[in-house]
């Protein structure tokens, strides 16, 4: 149950790419049939990501992730004394990326959140300037799964005469997805998070917005992305794209709405079994905040997350404590601070995210495992604390 920090690669792409490794290994930019079979499956996979994003095959750039793509929409557009917008709750790649900006002479304003997770409008519009050149804020947060008000914020950002980019990573093939609805000028998308091969993505640029290059050598992806195509890795992209397409519409036991249903059932069954336990980003005013289908960030107090992670891994339950980008790291979630909790419940707060092959006896088992790993957890913190304040003492 940390699907948002990978998916499992389907078989039905991993069958698309075996060809690719051995039999039709070829170069795509080579002029021979195995460089043109190559090229005509890469050309195949960016129409395929097209059709899920509602843009043209020629606006998809194709990457090695979505780091790389958030970094390629931001270093792609500014320059020193532009001004840079980006919320106070993105991951780290558009953070630490606007962080770098401003070393280098760039403008950065990072907008702050309401409790529940969420980027005003009215937040933005206060914090433009003349001199915005780029608005970058995510569609779907990866730790909580709470959704921005995208296309209002792009609205906002174009009245002003700036760029939109969204960090759409954790809302590809979870929600259906429109750049021409949306409003955005680039989108990020990452193929790992889609059940496509890790090292894969993507990132939309609208006609006629010019990106400065990151890398430099051939003429690759529109002279974009320098570098040989990694062509196994595109076809399981394009293959990915196409099964999320026919499952964002699908209904019955494998849709989305069986997958919410069964997010749902988790969220509902732990919060019932369990006292001092919350929702972040939940409700706001009694009504419950949009999120992504699959996504569950709850909070048990008197619990330490990591102990509470290590406690459900020795029973076979795998969730996350953050972003695995940021695991090993000391300090507790920038988002959950951001939205304003305390310390101690930002470091007791735990993320549960379900994959499409997420079953409703696996549910059933986190009901089991997850109430009597949190009472046992809370059982031993006393003891803990007295062996601790004893070892002071005596040293």
């Amino acid at each position: 149950m940390d699907a948002n920090a990978t998916t499992p690669v389907l078989p039905e792409v991993q069958r698309a790419m075996e060809p690719f490794w051995q039999e039709q290994f070829g170069n795509a930019s080579s002029i021979h049939q195995r460089g043109q079979h190559a090229r005509a499956a890469v050309d195949h996979a960016r129409e395929s990501v097209a059709r899920l994003l509602g843009c043209r095959a020629a606006e998809v750039v194709f990457t090695s992730g979505g780091t790389e793509s958030d970094n390629m929409a931001l270093f792609g557009l500014l320059a020193p004394d532009d001004h840079l917008i980006v919320s106070s709750v993105e991951h780290h790649a558009v953070l630490h990326a606007a962080q770098e900006l401003a070393e280098r002479g760039v403008q950065v304003t990072f907008l702050p959140c309401t409790p529940q997770g969420v980027v005003e409008v009215s937040a933005l519009e206060a914090a433009l300037r003349p001199n915005t050149k780029l608005v970058s804020i995510m569609l779907a947060n990866n730790e909580t799964g709470v959704l921005q008000p995208v296309r209002e914020l792009a609205d906002a950002a174009h009245a002003a005469g700036a760029l939109f980019h969204t960090d759409a990573i954790q809302a590809a093939g979870k929600l259906p997805l429109d750049v021409k609805q949306m409003g955005c000028d680039l989108l990020s998308l990452s193929g790992h998070k889609m059940y496509a091969p890790q090292g894969t993505g993507a990132l939309f640029v609208r006609r006629n917005v010019r990106l400065k290059s990151m890398f430099f050598g051939g003429m690759h992806e529109r002279g974009r992305r320098p570098g040989t195509e990694n062509v196994a890795g595109i076809v399981g992209l394009g293959c990915a794209a196409e099964l999320a397409r026919a499952w964002l519409v699908a209904s019955g036991p494998d849709s989305p709405a069986s997958l919410a249903a069964l997010r749902d059932r988790l969220e509902q069954g732990i919060l019932a079994a369990v006292e001092q336990a919350g929702v972040n980003g939940g409700r706001t005013n009694g009504e419950p905040v949009p999120r992504v289908v699959n996504t569950s960030n709850l909070f048990f107090d008197r619990v330490e997350a990591e102990a509470l992670v290590i406690a459900l891994d020795l029973k076979g339950l795998a969730v996350s404590g953050g972003s695995a980008c940021q695991s090993g790291a000391t300090e507790p979630s920038h988002v959950l601070r951001a939205m304003g909790l305390s310390e101690a419940r930002a470091r007791a707060s735990v993320r549960f995210s379900l994959s499409r092959l997420t079953t409703a006896d696996e549910v059933d088992a986190a009901l089991q495992i997850v109430p009597a790993a949190v009472a046992r957890l809370r059982e031993l913190a006393p003891k803990a604390r007295r062996a601790s304040s004893q070892l002071t003492t005596n040293n």
